[in-house]
């Protein structure tokens, strides 16, 4: 995968760049709260915790997509970690969190895939499903169980089935670690139907995920595409991709959490309310630690 390293190196020094000078940054304190203790046992509840962290909640079985609680994203050398510092805090703290049932991880990338926030979460009550070649990261033996899938597998975890598919994007965590896996993935349970998509950059993909019964709600990147086009979807494009999975709400993530593209915070969020036209109503959330009910 030639274009993906060439990728990989040129987003390095921009990288870099952006550690040094957000040091004595002050994190914003988040204005919004969720309360997923108040969530009934029934139907679906999503908190959007910042960055691609959602925490869900669908007839009483928890999920977690991308867990990251960390101040910093980036290599972890031993009690501190190398890396870019959040602008707003985290929506709730890992501690607090109702038991999880399932965590779903699209992919290595150190924003998706924070190795302090996994080893808090380690618990035998816990699964994990994550894409191939990536579970060596983990301490698997913590877990309940570590459910690895390709493009087009499934797994029954639980009450739900959990089904990955391709998206338009790379998963190495280093350099050269080009092997490695990267997902989206369309959860079922019961009558409920969530797509995740992880990262991705435009796709036909989500076409295929479409079927007779609609999704009811599908989590999209929006973020970090400028410069990063070719890896990252702008908010137009998520908005299409939810469209072309059959969508009814659209959860838009990967956005106003780290500064990882040149696009300004909000810009995102204001072009995604732009694409949905006449329906901003399926914008299911806009703002880190909202909430939203079926």
């Amino acid at each position: 995968m030639p274009e993906a390293a060439r990728f990989i190196r040129a987003a390095a020094p921009a990288f870099f760049r952006e550690v040094s000078n957000d040091y004595a940054r002050p994190i914003v304190p988040v204005a919004l709260r969720p309360q997923p203790e108040l969530w009934p046992n029934v139907g679906l509840h999503a908190a959007w915790l910042g960055h691609s962290t959602v925490l869900l909640k669908i007839d009483g079985f928890t999920i977690l997509t991308d867990p990251v609680f960390s101040t910093r994203i980036g290599l972890s050398l031993g009690p501190l970690t190398l890396g870019i510092k959040r602008l707003v805090e985290i929506a709730f703290p890992l501690e607090a969190l109702p038991p999880v049932d399932l965590v779903l991880l699209s992919h290595a990338h150190m924003d998706h895939f924070d190795l302090p926030s996994l080893r808090r979460l380690e618990n035998p009550r816990t699964q994990i499903v994550t894409a191939s070649q990536t579970s060596d990261l983990l301490r698997v033996r913590r877990y309940g169980r570590v459910h690895e899938l390709r493009w087009n597998e499934s797994v029954e975890v639980g009450p739900a089935r959990i089904t990955a598919f391709e998206v338009a994007h790379w998963g190495a965590r280093m350099r050269g670690d080009i092997y490695r896996g990267y997902n989206g993935y369309l959860f079922e349970l019961g009558k409920m139907r969530v797509v995740f998509g992880g990262d991705t950059a435009v796709t036909d993909s989500f076409k295929r995920v479409r079927t007779s019964r609609p999704v009811d709600l599908a989590i999209m990147p929006v973020g970090a595409y400028d410069p990063w086009i070719r890896v990252h979807c702008n908010p137009e494009q998520a908005w299409s991709m939810a469209n072309d999975a059959g969508a009814e709400f659209v959860l838009p993530v990967h956005h106003q959490t780290f500064h990882l593209g040149r696009e300004p915070k909000l810009e995102p969020i204001e072009r995604i309310l732009q694409a949905a036209g006449s329906a901003p109503d399926r914008i299911a959330l806009q703002s880190i630690g909202q909430e939203f009910h079926i």
